[in-house]
């Protein structure tokens, strides 16, 4: 059933604060966060990147480490508007577009969020997949900015994961929880076609070493392929 008007509305305030409390509820460990927070203490803004997968718990991610303006890339696709009023619950504000569908309209918009002092933030396996595949334009999007690209994720030892295409993670409340944030990652304006490709695959890699680093670091499986499972939990210890 697609929500629209007041129950959009009322699913949007139900999802924000049903994360909100989660993420209140974790027993966070940060690693790797010096990076980011010393371009947060001299007014450097950049660019948050993520898989789509570990979404939940990036507002409390960004805002533990001292985060405040921030603008996110949210696809025209019929979630993304459940997503967006979510996350305009926790400041996001949204810019919409992606990688496929108004992707012009969205790069537009992310550059003129750059320009005025915004963070940004983007999945860029979103809004579809392949899950943890990235697509090349956040890549350019660093490079016409000039903002750095951040990679973030998390994982939780007590957790849901979905049978969605990018096997979204929920946490359970009071579960052990790790965020690691990697170095920032700066694209030279005249970086050639050839050397930008090869720095999003380099991305791509690092995003993936860390999620899989994330999860080894609270005890979860490995990848496995969880074909039709619909919703798959840790056991708790």
């Amino acid at each position: 059933m697609r929500l629209s008007g007041r129950s959009l509305g009322l699913a949007a305030w139900l999802a924000a604060l049903l994360l909100g409390i989660i993420g209140r509820s974790l027993r966070w460990c940060e690693l790797g966060d010096a990076g980011v927070r010393a371009l947060i203490a001299r007014g450097q803004p950049f660019i948050l990147v993520f898989w789509h997968g570990r979404l939940a718990m990036l507002p409390r991610l960004y805002r533990r480490v001292g985060g405040r303006r921030v603008k996110i890339l949210i696809s025209d696709h019929r979630d993304g508007e459940l997503i967006a009023r979510a996350m305009a619950h926790w400041g996001f504000a949204a810019v919409r577009g992606s990688s496929r569908q108004g992707a012009v309209r969205g790069a537009k918009g992310m550059l003129r969020a750059a320009r005025e002092g915004f963070d940004l933030a983007i999945t860029p396996d979103g809004p579809r997949g392949p899950r943890e595949v990235l697509q090349e334009g956040v890549v350019e999007l660093a490079r016409l900015s000039g903002l750095p690209l951040v990679p973030v994720t998390f994982s939780a030892r007590w957790a849901w994961e979905f049978g969605s295409w990018d096997r979204f993670l929920l946490p359970r409340p009071g579960s052990r929880a790790v965020a690691l944030w990697g170095e920032p990652l700066w694209v030279a304006r005249d970086q050639s076609p050839e050397t930008l490709s090869q720095m999003a695959r380099q991305l791509e890699d690092t995003m993936r070493s860390m999620r899989q680093r994330a999860d080894g670091l609270v005890g979860r499986h490995p990848d496995t392929d969880i074909g039709s499972i619909q919703v798959q939990a840790e056991p708790r210890e």
